[in-house]
C-alpha cells in the first residue's frame, strides 16, 4: 500500500506562481513568503499554503524555517503536514514543544515523526519519543515513527548507534504489526545496528511481500531458496555451494540473478571451468562478459584466450567490457585495438596512456574526453600540455552547456597541476563562470597559487526556463509509456503535481523523440536500472541546463521513475527506475512517476537494452493541448 504523506499529492491545478518562485530557488524567497502572508482580507487557500510550504522545504535553506512553524498551528491538517515534511526536508532543528502526542491527525503525525528523525542536530528526546510512536494502535502513525527511526540511525551514523530501547521496540512491534512497509523501515534500522534476531529473522522470511523476505536474509546473512528473484539475488551473497551458483548462473530465469551468480563465482573457490563454457555459450552477452570478467580473477590463461572474440564483437558493450578485462589482464594488444574503436564508450574503457588521451580530445563525448583528463594526470611532462588542454576547456566553455560540468572540471584539475601563472587570467574568467561548481574551482587553484583568499563570484546555478503553465496543465493525469525494444511497454503515471517542472521537461523530451533509441546502461540488481543517456554512460546527459531537483513526499518504490543527478540539482534528463523500495533515496531524488503496469518488462532489462520510443498520453483531448487550435469536434472539454 501507498503511503503519501501528503493528501496535496493528489492531482490538482497547480499554483503557476509558487511553482516559479520554487524554480528560483533562493530568488523565490520573498514570492513564497508574500504567497504565505495575508493581504488585507484575503486569506492564502489551503492549496496554496501546501504547496509554499513544500517550495520552502525544496529551497534547502534555514531562511524557510521561521515560515514554516506558523504553519504548524493551523487549522488544515493538510497545512500542518505539508509542513512536518517541508521541516524535514530541511532538516530543521526540531522544536520540542510540537508533542507528537498532541498532533490529532495521523497523517501529520507520521509526518511530524520523520521530522524528529531527520532534525539536525539530533534532539535528545529523539529516541523515546521514536519508541512512543511504534506503540501507537493507529498503523500510519507507527509506519511514520519507523521512518523517523529509519533516517535517525541512517543520517547520523556512525556515531549514533541505535538505543537498546528503540531496538526492543523494533523487535516487538515487527512481529505484531503485518504492514510490509512497517517491516521494510524495521529491518533496515535493525540490519543498520548488526542485529541478529532469530524471531525477526523467521517472520520476516514467512512475510507474502518479497522486499520483506530480502531484508530478512540480508538479516540472516544466509542462503534460502525462494520463488523471487530479488530474494535470490540477496540469497546467492551467503553461498558458498559451488554447483548452486553454477546451476543459477546457468539456469534461473532472471538475469538478475544468472548475472549475481556468475560474479559470485569470481569469488569463490570454484572450479573456473564453468566459467569458461559460459564465456562461450552464456544465453546472453550480459552472461558472457559477466564470465568473462569473473574469469579474469580465476583464470587468466583462459581469459586471455577468450578475449580475443569479444574485442572483435559487433556490441559495442561488449567491447567496452573486453577493454575492461584487457587492462585486468594487461593484455596490451587487445587495448591497442579498443583505443581506437569507433564507439566513444569503448575508447574510454580503452584509454591507457597519455599519448591516448591527447588523440581523443577532440571529441564531444562528455566521458570520453572525462577518461581522457582523468589519465592525462600521468602524463610525464603536463606543462607541454597546457595549451591543448586550455583550447579543449575553451570550446566546452563556448558550446555552453552545463551539463558538461565533469569534462570541465577534469581538465580545469589538469590545467590547475601546471605551475604556470600564464593561465591566472583564465582563472580569474572563471570566478563569473555560469556554473558555480567551476567557478569555485577556478577560486581555490588561485587562492594556492597566489597565497590569498579568492573567493567566487558566481554562487547559484543559474535558473533555466520551464515549460509553459498550459503545457504543463495538459499533463494533469497523463501517462507515459515506454516501450522496451524486444521487451515490451511500461506505463506510469506522471506525478505532474509533485514534480511540475520535471514532468514537463521530460515530457518534453519524450515527445521530441529524444530518448528514441537510447539505452540503459547501468545496471544494479536490487537497486536501479538508469538509462536515457545518449552517450550510454553516466555523463552524457540528454538536456543542455541542469533541471532543478524537485524532491517530496513521493517514496522512491518500487517502480518509480526518478531523475538522476550528480549532486543536488544536476539532473541532465537521464533516468532511473527503481527495481525495488529504495527508501534511502527519499527526499535526495526527484520521483515523477508511478509504474502502473510493466513490472515483468522493467525486471528483464539488462545493460544495453534499448528504450525504442516513449510516448505521452493525456486524458484532455488533442485540442486542449498548447499550440493547439480549438475545435468543435473536440471529443471532452478542455480541463
Amino acid at each position: 500500500m501507498w503511503i503519501l504523506l501528503l493528501p496535496m499529492l493528489a492531482q490538482v491545478p497547480m499554483d503557476r506562481a509558487v511553482v516559479e518562485a520554487e524554480h528560483a530557488r533562493a530568488q523565490g524567497l520573498p514570492a513564497l513568503r508574500a504567497a504565505l502572508a495575508p493581504t488585507g482580507a484575503r486569506q492564502a487557500s489551503a492549496n496554496t499554503l501546501r504547496r509554499a510550504a513544500r517550495a520552502l522545504g525544496r529551497l534547502e535553506s534555514a531562511d524557510g524555517v521561521p515560515l514554516l512553524l506558523p504553519l504548524l498551528a493551523s487549522a488544515d491538517a493538510t497545512v500542518r503536514t505539508a509542513a512536518y515534511g517541508a521541516l524535514a526536508q530541511l532538516r530543521a532543528p526540531y522544536a520540542p514543544q510540537r508533542d507528537p502526542q498532541q498532533e490529532p491527525d495521523a497523517v501529520a503525525r507520521a509526518a511530524l515523526y520523520e521530522w524528529i528523525g531527520r532534525a539536525t542536530p539530533m534532539d535528545s528526546s529523539a529516541h523515546s519519543l521514536l519508541v512512543r510512536g511504534l506503540g501507537v494502535g493507529d498503523r500510519t502513525v507507527r509506519i511514520g515513527a519507523a521512518r523517523g527511526m529509519e533516517s535517525l540511525y541512517r543520517l547520523h551514523a556512525p556515531t549514533l548507534p541505535p538505543s537498546a530501547s528503540a531496538i526492543t521496540a523494533l523487535q516487538q512491534t515487527f512481529a505484531l504489526e503485518p504492514s510490509a512497509e512497517f517491516r521494510q523501515l524495521a529491518l533496515l534500522t535493525l540490519i543498520r545496528a548488526t542485529v541478529t534476531d532469530s524471531t525477526t529473522i523467521a517472520v520476516g522470511l514467512a512475510d507474502s511481500s518479497a522486499q520483506v523476505r530480502r531484508l530478512a536474509v540480508l538479516m540472516a546473512k544466509r542462503w534460502v531458496d525462494d520463488p523471487s528473484p530479488i530474494v535470490r539475488v540477496e540469497a546467492l551473497r551467503f553461498t558458498d555451494d559451488c554447483a548452486r551458483l553454477s546451476g543459477a548462473a546457468m539456469r534461473d530465469p532472471s538475469d538478475h540473478v544468472a548475472i549475481a551468480a556468475i560474479s559470485q563465482l569470481a569469488t569463490r573457490a570454484c572450479d573456473p571451468t564453468f566459467l569458461a563454457d559460459v564465456v562461450r555459450t552464456g544465453r546472453r552477452w550480459q552472461h558472457r562478459t559477466a564470465a568473462l570478467l569473473a574469469l579474469t580473477t580465476r583464470d587468466t590463461a583462459r581469459a586471455r584466450a577468450a578475449l580475443p572474440a569479444f574485442v572483435r564483437d559487433t556490441v559495442k558493450q561488449v567491447r567496452a567490457h573486453a577493454a575492461e578485462a584487457a587492462r585486468i589482464l594487461r593484455d596490451t594488444a587487445a587495448l591497442r585495438v579498443l583505443v581506437r574503436d569507433p564507439e566513444p564508450i569503448v575508447v574510454a574503457a580503452a584509454i591507457s596512456t597519455p599519448e591516448e588521451a591527447l588523440r581523443v580530445l577532440r571529441s564531444d563525448h562528455a566521458g570520453l574526453l572525462l577518461a581522457a583528463a582523468e589519465n592525462l594526470k600521468r602524463a610525464a611532462r603536463l606543462d607541454t600540455l597546457l595549451p591543448r588542454l586550455v583550447g579543449v576547456f575553451n570550446r566546452l566553455t563556448a558550446e555552453g552547456s552545463m551539463t558538461l560540468r565533469d569534462p570541465r572540471a577534469a581538465l580545469l584539475t589538469r590545467i590547475g597541476e601546471v605551475p604556470d601563472t600564464s593561465t591566472n587570467g583564465l582563472l580569474r574568467d572563471l570566478l563569473g563562470d555560469r556554473d558555480p561548481a567551476i567557478a569555485a574551482q577556478a577560486a581555490v587553484i588561485l587562492s594556492v597559487r597566489t597565497g590569498a583568499a579568492v573567493q567566487p563570484q558566481t554562487t547559484r546555478l543559474p535558473v533555466p526556463p520551464i515549460p509553459s503553465a498550459g503545457y504543463i496543465a495538459a499533463l494533469h493525469d497523463a501517462r507515459a509509456i515506454i516501450t522496451m525494444r524486444g521487451l515490451g511497454t511500461m506505463t506510469f503515471d506522471l506525478l505532474t503535481d509533485e514534480a511540475p517542472v520535471t514532468v514537463g521537461v521530460f515530457a518534453q523530451l519524450a515527445e521530441s523523440g529524444q530518448y528514441a533509441s537510447l539505452t540503459f546502461h547501468r545496471i544494479v540488481s536490487n537497486f536501479v536500472v538508469q538509462g536515457g543517456s545518449p552517450g550510454a554512460n553516466e555523463y552524457d546527459g540528454r538536456t543542455r541546463e541542469f533541471m532543478r531537483d524537485e524532491v517530496g513526499f513521493v517514496r522512491n518504490r518500487r517502480g518509480t521513475i526518478g531523475i538522476s543527478t550528480r549532486g543536488r540539482d544536476t539532473g541532465d534528463g537521464q533516468i532511473y527506475l527503481n527495481l525495488v523500495h529504495n527508501y534511502r533515496l527519499d527526499r535526495d531524488y526527484t520521483v515523477m512517476a508511478s509504474m502502473r503496469d510493466g513490472f515483468d518488462v522493467m525486471d528483464r532489462i539488462q545493460e544495453g537494452d534499448v528504450i525504442e520510443r516513449i510516448e505521452i498520453v493525456r486524458t484532455t483531448s488533442p485540442a486542449c493541448r498548447p499550440g493547439s487550435r480549438p475545435s468543435r469536434r473536440a471529443s471532452r472539454p478542455c480541463r
